[in-house]
């Protein structure tokens, strides 16, 4: 992003010599024509050497599928989405199917050519009794005679394409919800004052799945005091009262309450339970209301001179790196990259190089899921796949200054969500920061050598329902990249009462429900070519004697190299005290000392994996996350560890992690890595009332091992040589320019005033907590 506003009259980075200090430098009249250079004129533009054979569908191409899925030679008997109801056929999105690994890596290797295009697209089927999601795979593009729709089924493990949907009729729900609220206003009266007229809800969006079970459909509903401010802290006002429906069929007439739980008691009728409040010695238990502590504005006592401007990252001159927004490529130091979005899965990177050589060809998020627990039947019963929604669609207008550094480069990002592409603004950053401590430093008598440590970032953030997630990929200047998500926003909570072994009591009536984050990514290696091994460093105690030691053992430690040698032995777990190092290495490939060169994977804040085992709700649905880290031989019909809709038919899924392992060699052979993120939640009162990014953390990094002929960070200018003696100390520098360029204030105050962001997209599977907000 340029900035061109009032000039701030001061410059950056200026040593004012004392007594005491002399300093080796450039001539001054050099150094300020450099730097005068340096501060005008525009960025070169970064040329890609090839086409982002992974990025979207172009204008015209989404108009040409839409309306060849809507042709009567097609036969779906399409609505138009936008007039669309549960009982029509409609298009639910539309985008660039990725291209197989196999097709693209003749192409990166002479840059000519590109592969034959054809768009993924998932129709909703509506209009029979049974409701069902289908993708469909359309081409080839542009859409000519020859071009065909065709199911997809390639990257699906269920054999069935169609996907059953249980709960297609989000309209009938909320008004057969609001009968049953109607029917029960006496007890809710009773308990809390409170009516549907007060703004009572049952959100449909907390029921997450529902249970489908011997050909019933099940579902379990909290009610939810009223939100009454901006915000939307309706995640944090449980009530207590928890009603059990059997919404099996389509035909609203069959539905009917089956059950009520208050206080851990299970009432089969409604009268069963206003029999119990109606005795001399009940109480109610009491509310959540929305109120200030629930909303996320200045409170609090006062920070001393929290209201002075703190120290802000600025950008003096022209950005260090270079993008090509044609062909989303981006260049910085020795990293080179495309950015590609997809509506499942949101950002990925392809074609990752360092020092011109490609590291990884693939990596990317797959999946994010919160597996809750608690005493209640809403917070027992609940996982959210937020694929589901799609992490493309859930983007959202950065704030400058905020999420992301004022001088950022921003870009917009475009999604086709039904039959409309939409724009979000400034949904992507990237931008250089000082990392706040050095790369590398050493002191010794005489002298002080350290060097700053300069990262590039690449970022999005996703607002899921009541969750914002961070993702950040890292890019360091030795080389490695860390993947980081961090989370914010409204935690699901839980009622109070019983809860005391599922969380902390966090306020009057709410407990902090305890939960699994488990976020998934995909990492494709090509380590110095596709033939790659995943190599085992295990550090381990031992009890030694030596030929030196006589008949005396010495406890020590030592390192046992082993190699993870077929996918059945591709599940795996982080050790105990960080004990084991795993790194994708190329066996044919040893450096000039023999080692094998590849990239270690290592967590760099918290990880975790799902502790729940055999979920009864998941089921076959996310083997994934049972794990830490797996590793598989790269398929071209493996491209994800689960798909957008396996919570849909979690007994039978669109995809079964599990059948990617199946013992083969992982020996020398194309492998790929899905590594997990994520925390083990349990909220406290510090949680209110949002989570924050500071806390809620998990990374890893990928990095040299081997690798490098040394350090590479050394190679950068922007270090400093300290010598010092008894009278003064010698700088020496590299011939990194001063920062004389003068900074727009902009970067300091970043005008916020045009700011614009779309609706996110709500919890699994749709809101309807009232019939006109269905």
């Amino acid at each position: 992003m340029r900035f061109s506003s009032t000039i701030l009259a001061a410059c950056l980075g200026l040593i004012v010599p004392g007594n005491a200090f002399s300093e080796r430098r450039l001539d001054r009249s050099i150094l300020e024509k450099k730097a005068e250079g340096s501060c005008s004129g525009e960025q070169p533009p970064s040329v890609a050497p090839h086409k982002n054979f992974w990025g979207g569908l172009t204008k015209e191409e989404t108009r040409d599928v839409l309306a060849l899925l809507h042709s009567e030679a097609v036969g779906f008997n399409l609505t138009t989405a936008k007039n669309a109801t549960s009982r029509d056929n409609k298009i639910m999105s539309v985008e660039l199917m990725m291209p197989n690994k196999t097709e693209i890596l003749p192409l990166l290797s002479n840059s000519n050519g590109t592969p034959t295009r054809y768009a993924l697209a998932a129709v909703m089927f509506g209009a029979p009794e049974e409701a069902y999601l289908q993708e469909f795979k359309v081409g080839p593009l542009p859409i000519t005679n020859a071009s065909a729709v065709l199911p997809f089924t390639f990257a699906n493990t269920r054999k069935n394409p169609k996907i059953s949907v249980a709960n297609p009729d989000a309209q009938d729900y909320a008004t057969f919800n609001l009968k049953n609220m109607k029917d029960a206003e006496d007890v809710t009266k009773k308990l809390w004052n409170l009516t549907v007229d007060d703004g009572l809800q049952v959100p449909l969006a907390f029921a997450a799945p529902v249970t489908v079970s011997e050909d019933k459909v099940i579902m379990w509903q909290g009610f939810n005091a009223p939100v009454t401010s901006i915000y939307d802290p309706i995640s944090l006002l449980p009530l207590g009262l928890y009603m059990r429906t059997d919404i099996t069929g389509r035909d609203p007439s069959k539905w009917k309450v089956t059950g009520w739980v208050y206080n851990n008691e299970f009432y089969p009728t409604l009268d069963d339970f206003r029999k119990v409040m109606n005795e001399p010695n009940f109480k109610s238990l009491g509310m959540n209301v929305d109120e200030p502590w629930a909303h996320t504005r200045t409170q609090g006592d006062a920070m001393p001179l929290d209201n002075t401007p703190p120290p802000a990252s600025v950008q003096a001159g022209k950005e260090r790196f270079a993008v090509d927004e044609e062909e989303s490529y981006v260049t910085w130091m020795d990293f080179s990259f495309y950015v590609s979005l997809t509506r499942d899965n949101g950002l990925r990177l392809y074609d990752v190089r360092y020092k011109g050589k490609r590291v990884l060809y693939e990596l990317g998020l797959d999946e994010a899921i919160a597996h809750y627990a608690g005493i209640d039947p809403v917070q027992s019963g609940t996982c959210y796949f937020d694929s589901l929604n799609g992490f493309g669609p859930t983007m959202i207008s950065l704030v400058k200054g905020y999420d992301c550094p004022a001088y950022s480069h921003f870009l917009n990002v475009s999604q086709t969500t039904g039959e409309t592409t939409s724009t979000q603004k400034d949904g992507l950053c990237m931008f250089e920061i000082d990392k706040g401590f050095p790369i590398q430093r050493h002191s010794w008598a005489g002298y002080t050598t350290v060097t700053k440590n300069i990262a590039f970032n690449v970022r999005a953030i996703y607002t899921i329902g009541n969750y914002d997630y961070m993702i950040t990929y890292q890019f360091s200047l030795d080389g490695s990249i860390e993947v980081a998500v961090r989370a914010s926003g409204y935690i699901s909570s839980a009622f109070y009462a019983q809860n005391e072994d599922y969380g902390f009591k966090i306020h009057d009536s709410l407990s902090g429900s305890l939960h699994d984050h488990v976020i998934t990514f995909k990492a494709d290696f090509d380590i110095m070519g596709e033939a790659n091994s995943l190599q085992k460093v295990a550090i381990v105690p031992t009890t030694e004697t030596y030929k030196w030691s006589g008949n005396q053992t010495r406890k020590t430690m030592k390192a046992v190299k082993s190699f993870i040698e077929n996918e059945d032995e591709g599940k795996i777990n982080w050790s105990s005290n960080g004990g084991s190092m795993y790194a994708v290495v190329n066996k044919d490939q040893k450096n000039k000392y023999g080692e094998l060169p590849g990239y270690r994977i290592v967590p760099a804040s918290g990880v975790a994996y799902l502790t729940v085992e055999d979920s009864y709700i998941t089921k076959n649905a996310a083997h994934h996350t049972s794990h830490h880290l797996y590793v598989t031989q790269q398929k071209d019909n493996e491209i994800y560890a689960v798909g957008a809709y396996n919570s849909l038919t979690p007994e039978d899924p669109q995809v079964d992690f599990n059948e990617y392992f199946n013992g083969e060699s992982l020996v020398q052979e194309d492998i790929v890595v899905w590594f997990n993120l994520g925390m083990h939640h349990m909220p406290h009162t510090g949680d209110l009332p949002n989570t924050v990014f500071s806390t809620a953390h998990s990374a890893m990094t990928i990095e040299p091992f081997n690798y490098l002929q040394g350090d590479p960070s050394q190679a950068s200018t922007q270090q400093v040589l300290i010598k010092t003696t008894d009278s003064q100390a010698e700088i020496t520098r590299y011939g990194a320019q001063e920062a004389t360029c003068p900074v727009d204030i902009s970067q300091l105050n970043p005008d916020l005033s045009q700011y614009s962001n779309s609706i996110s997209v709500l919890k699994y599977p749709f809101d309807g907590s009232k019939p006109d907000r269905a």
